[in-house]
């Protein structure tokens, strides 16, 4: 059993920490990908996705990597500008384009916000239309409940879009969750390799980072938070890419963690 005082606030991870990376990588992800481009098509005129869009083009236009420089190429008629670069939301061709560089985003792995939003609206099509149901580990419910009941502010932090965080614990398979969460945060707040990204977190939810737990899967983010004065737990759930602790105290299954 481990045991903690003096926590007020918890701080949860998602991906490898209530829910299996497994369903990020190999459910979430793929539907966005081979959605996106439909998507597109069908919303470029929605005032929600044109802005995406258009920001997405800017960051081609930017992005002076190999592989966008190359796709760029492939997309500039001789003597022509970008098809992707004028216009693409009113133009079937530049959203092929605009789709192909979010495909190379994806494909290595590169964060771009506007590729976050754009998912997290793919998401929730598909989450409306019940092609998605959110698997999490079995404690978590349980806990997440129990820990509100006792009076523990609960928040989640992830490089998932806040939007992305609501929909996937609306639509769980233990139901709607998202009642149990006062805070939510993305890397709008900072990257979550830095540490002052915690002390903000703290701030935001009224309290000092000495009373907040933090839990999750990547060394880095827990080492950051230790940093900026949080207590922490190493999330080590089955078929996590990341099973070394390192300094910190490993947690598997929250009905073994009591928090006076």
């Amino acid at each position: 059993m481990l045991h903690r005082s003096g926590i007020s606030h918890l701080l949860l991870d998602i991906e490898g920490t209530t829910c299996p990376v497994s369903f990020v990588a190999d459910t979430l992800f793929p539907y966005a990908a081979t959605h996106l481009e439909g998507f597109l098509r069908q919303h470029r005129h929605n005032a929600e996705v044109a802005p995406l869009i258009a920001a997405t083009q800017q960051a081609w236009s930017d992005d002076e990597a190999p592989e966008a420089l190359t796709l760029r190429d492939r997309f500039t008629p001789a003597g022509g500008e970008v098809v992707g670069g004028v216009e693409a939301e009113n133009s079937v061709d530049g959203v092929r384009a605009v789709s192909a560089y979010l495909q190379l985003l994806i494909a290595h792995d590169r964060k771009l916000t506007a590729l976050k939003d754009l998912q997290g609206l793919i998401w929730k099509a598909g989450y409306a239309e019940g092609a998605l149901m959110a698997p999490l580990f079995a404690d978590v419910a349980p806990a997440l409940q129990r820990w509100q009941a006792q009076g523990l502010v609960l928040g989640v932090y992830s490089s998932g879009s806040v939007g992305a965080q609501q929909l996937l614990y609306g639509h769980s398979e233990n139901g709607d969750l998202r009642h149990l969460f006062s805070h939510w945060f993305d890397t709008r707040t900072g990257p979550k390799q830095d540490t002052g990204s915690y002390s903000t977190i703290a701030a935001a939810m009224g309290t000092e980072p000495a009373q907040v737990l933090f839990i999750s899967d990547a060394l880095a983010e827990c080492s950051a938070a230790a940093r900026s004065g949080m207590a922490v737990l190493f999330s080590d759930r089955p078929s996590n890419p990341q099973r070394d602790p390192g300094p910190f105290e490993r947690i598997s299954d929250y009905t073994h963690l009591q928090i006076a």
